[in-house]
């Protein structure tokens, strides 16, 4: 079995309409809710062995402040295709990862990580984390997945269970959707 994190970015600022998307920095919202999941990631004690990030801004800031909350800045390569990649991408990217690590944690970008989600966990009703995924899975929002595989180039579809999910506004109600920034 292995142990797939999942955790997308915190919640970005669109205020300067001048940067390109890669660009964008977190906003206030988006800084507080990284160093709170920072916490809870290293509170829920997984200990990532490979992490593999999108080098967008708002993903640099995020591991950064979710990292200084926590402790430590865990080791990350760097993947310019989690950029918007596609579940397909990330799906190619951890079937290529060499050394078969226990566990590896993705730091990216919806769609592709909510679909990631969708591929992996089958859609049969008897995971309620799912659905809650399906309604949103928010800015700074982590889950956890373990996979029925013995190697990271076994990974395929409905090989997955949602065992771990949270989002920011689980922790303080004043990271929920309707928080003003």
């Amino acid at each position: 079995m292995k142990t797939l994190g999942i955790f997308r970015h915190a919640k970005s600022d669109w205020h300067d309409a001048r940067l390109r998307d890669f660009d964008r920095p977190l906003n206030k919202r988006g800084r507080k809710g990284a160093a709170l999941m920072g916490l809870h990631i290293r509170d829920h004690a997984v200990g990532w062995k490979r992490v593999l990030a999108s080098p967008a801004v708002r993903v640099t800031q995020t591991i950064e402040l979710a990292g200084e909350a926590a402790g430590e800045i865990p080791p990350v390569t760097w993947d310019r295709r989690i950029y918007l990649a596609s579940s397909a991408t990330l799906l190619d990217l951890l079937r290529e990862q060499s050394g078969d690590p226990q566990s590896i944690m993705l730091i990216g970008h919806n769609p592709g990580l909510e679909d990631l989600i969708f591929d992996l966990v089958p859609d049969d009703g008897t995971s309620p984390m799912r659905d809650v995924v399906e309604e949103k899975f928010p800015t700074a929002a982590y889950a956890v997945l373990e996979l029925d595989i013995e190697s990271w180039d076994e990974i395929s579809e409905a090989s997955g269970r949602l065992v771990h999910l949270t989002r920011p506004r689980d922790l303080d109600p004043e990271l929920g959707p309707n928080a003003l920034d």
